[in-house]
């Protein structure tokens, strides 16, 4: 037995040395033991395991993980029997059936933390139920700590709508002046019949604050398309470019399952994000001074135009939450029929700042701000301080790359540093799990071999 035990420790030790990053947490706790403490409402020997890898420490200055196949996580995480997010009960809505997502990664489903891996409902242990919402997925998060506080499959695919527009303002609001003024070009006004618009007009002239404005309150289509034009150099191949420059800055901040295809988040092929991605996005939105004044502004103006000559008229913030809810900072609404509803909003309370991100949901019985509101109800009554994972940072992301690039040994696809550096906070929790797993079945399976050549010595001695 001593022999098993040894070599089982032999194992482990191997694989952590041919890896001397494993298990790294970039929050600077272990993700381990932060999933412990939540409900993450999968299998219990899952959580058990996931409790038991907090007892190894987190190696500090290092952001790169033991990798393990994606099939190992995707069998034990399935194997468990994920709790359902609340839901109530409504009439199946008429819609058109949902796009295809992309293959899950295991790594890309642990940010921000093990207990996020899952499609199911993750909030605190003992905390109340959240509220029963038609939406897909969901998630609440405060925006200063960082810190998750519960979630309805986080990181499970989705089509955005109009909340794809918070990715554009995250790209490509510091780069405009808001006192620029530009001219629409025919190419602006290229969008969906029907689609939402603000209603500029080809040839008039426009400040970029106005356009902001008139994408943020109206969620106008035509002016994401001219501000996209515009942040990626004005010409015509500006447009793409700003989405290119869109889906770098999703990967540069940990966003792991969004991909733009449109910037006013029309619906395009392939384009998806999740409710932890937007928080993410709505992080570095938030932090934007311009960008708290344009969602909280009720009301502006478009301007009158002279050649061609069109009057000016008054438009309104479409967000309801603002107007309606204590302590709103305002967010991001957004339909298609394809994707149904989605939204962002965001408050303060009692010196917290909470954001709710919510994806797929039907407008009945409760409008998509009104799940929002009641999402964000529910995160302030929980105590602060509480989380089931955590949000995380560019600087993260950022030094994960970093280490990742100066990590030799993972040249492999499933291990190559692009997927290593963009999920900080994921792999690490699951990392140290498969090592026990792997040192575990080292030791069980001599023993029931050495139990099994017991018993048959036994009985033929009793022969």
């Amino acid at each position: 037995m001593r022999l098993v035990a040894a070599a089982a420790a032999c194992t482990l030790a191997v694989v952590l040395s041919a890896h001397p990053a494993a298990a790294v947490s970039l929050s600077g706790t272990s993700l381990s033991a932060a999933s412990s403490s939540a409900v993450s409402r999968s299998a219990a020997s899952f959580s058990a395991a996931t409790r038991s890898a907090a007892s190894f420490p987190a190696a500090s200055g290092s952001a790169s993980a033991v990798s393990f196949s994606a099939a190992s996580f995707s069998a034990a995480s399935h194997s468990a029997a994920e709790v359902p997010c609340p839901k109530p009960k409504i009439a199946k809505p008429s819609a058109p059936p949902r796009p295809t997502p992309p293959a899950e990664v295991a790594e890309d489903m642990a940010v921000g933390g093990a207990a996020l891996a899952t499609h199911g409902l993750v909030v605190p242990a003992g905390s109340p139920s959240p509220p029963a919402l038609t939406a897909t997925t969901w998630l609440v998060a405060d925006l200063d700590t960082g810190e998750v506080l519960g979630a309805c499959g986080p990181h499970v695919h989705q089509t955005p709508a109009s909340v794809q527009k918070m990715l554009l303002a995250a790209t490509a609001i510091d780069q405009l002046d808001p006192a620029q003024k530009m001219r629409v070009t025919a190419g602006d006004l290229d969008i969906e019949p029907n689609s939402s618009a603000v209603g500029i007009v080809v040839g008039g002239t426009y400040t970029i604050a106005t356009l902001w404005l008139g994408l943020m309150l109206n969620s106008g289509n035509d002016a994401a398309n001219a501000l996209a034009r515009l942040a990626g150099g004005g010409g015509p191949d500006g447009l793409q470019k700003t989405v290119a420059a869109m889906n770098a800055k999703a990967a540069s901040i940990g966003a792991r399952q969004t991909h733009a295809v449109t910037p006013s988040g029309l619906d395009g092929k392939g384009q998806f994000t999740s409710a932890y991605d937007l928080a993410l996005i709505a992080r570095v939105c938030f932090a934007n001074a311009d960008f708290r004044k344009y969602v909280l502004t009720r009301t502006a103006r478009m301007p009158a135009q002279k050649n061609p000559k069109v009057g000016g008229f008054q438009f309104q913030n479409e967000n309801k939450l603002i107007y309606n809810y204590p302590g709103a900072l305002g967010g991001k609404t957004g339909f298609t029929a394809l994707a149904r509803h989605s939204y962002v909003g965001a408050a303060t309370r009692n010196g917290r700042t909470l954001v709710a991100t919510l994806l797929g949901a039907e407008a009945r019985p409760l409008r998509g701000w009104e799940q929002g509101a009641a999402l964000l109800d529910w995160g302030f009554a929980l105590p602060a301080g509480t989380s089931v994972g955590k949000l995380v940072t560019p600087e993260e992301v950022a030094a994960a790359a970093q280490a990742a690039s100066a990590t030799p040994e993972r040249t492999g696809a499933a291990a190559g540093a692009g997927i290593q550096a963009a999920h900080p906070g994921g792999p690490t929790g699951f990392t140290v799990i498969a090592a026990v797993a792997v040192a575990a079945a080292l030791i069980a399976v001599p023993l029931l071999l050495l139990l099994t050549q017991r018993r048959q010595r036994r009985l033929q001695n009793s022969d």
